[in-house]
């Protein structure tokens, strides 16, 4: 794709809405070259509004509005002076194709209106696949890069660990957040997706040196799937999350290593 024509404002605007919402992600971006902050930032502001419009009102008409306002945006119908679809429609008109971003979108939808936890392992895959893994393949190719499996097999990862690290909060608003929570089924699914994102670990390794900023959101998925698998009993315990020290120098070691 082109590079696409983000002023500083507007990339300013999304990275104050993702240093708050999304601080992992935020995190990321800043590790990244100065060129490749701001379509990252405009991708990760838009996953944050997707992912709160089923949840900010009471009134499904009013979500789903909210999600078609989103949907208008990506078909590029009007120019949108919001602070993050004005910058996405820059980012789709310079080539960014928008397919994931639907994904997302139809997601998001799914939730409106329920509070039902998912039928099964499957269905929660499925979610976190037109989810994280829809983000993870746009950001890809927002840098430059191709349509990769490998891509979207990590932003799976990187959506798994972020929602076994939310489960004690899902739980406290009184939702069931896993169809199995018993420390067999916990330690199952995560080792599953760990296997499945150390398999690509070659695949990602052969994308193009400048995607690399995109693929660091997912730093911390290894790690936090690792103790998942071996440590059930602390994703409801909310004993996942690492130190700040940790998950700053985690990050930081990678940029240098340019891993």
């Amino acid at each position: 794709m082109d590079a696409p024509a983000l002023t500083a404002p507007q990339i300013n605007a999304c990275a104050a809405l993702v240093q708050k919402g999304d601080p992992d992600r935020f995190l990321a971006a800043m590790a990244a070259p100065v060129a490749a902050r701001g379509p990252l930032f405009v991708l990760y502001a838009f996953n944050l509004e997707v992912a709160r419009a089923p949840w900010v009102t009471k009134e499904p008409i009013i979500a789903q509005m909210r999600l078609q306002f989103w949907r208008d945006v990506l078909d590029l119908e009007e120019h949108k002076a919001h602070e993050v679809a004005a910058p996405l429609q820059a980012l789709v008109r310079a080539g960014l194709d928008p397919a994931p971003l639907a994904e997302m979108i139809d997601a998001r939808e799914a939730e409106i209106g329920t509070h039902a936890p998912f039928a099964d392992e499957a269905a929660l895959l499925r979610f976190l696949d037109a989810t994280s893994g829809a983000l993870m393949v746009a950001s890809v190719r927002a840098l430059g890069g191709p349509d990769s499996q490998a891509a979207r097999v990590a932003g799976q990862a990187q959506g798994l660990a972020n929602y076994l690290l939310a489960v004690p909060q899902i739980e406290a608003a009184g939702r069931r957040a896993l169809p199995q929570d018993d420390a067999d089924s916990i330690a199952r699914l995560a080792g599953g997706m760990r296997d499945r994102l150390r398999a690509e670990r070659g695949a990602l390794k052969a994308l193009p040196r400048a995607v690399r900023p995109a693929l660091r959101a997912g730093w911390r998925s290894d790690a936090l799937l690792r103790q998942s698998a071996t440590f059930p009993g602390r994703v409801r315990a909310g004993q996942l999350a690492q130190s700040e020290f940790m998950r700053r120098g985690g990050i930081l070691l990678r940029q240098i290593l340019g891993r």
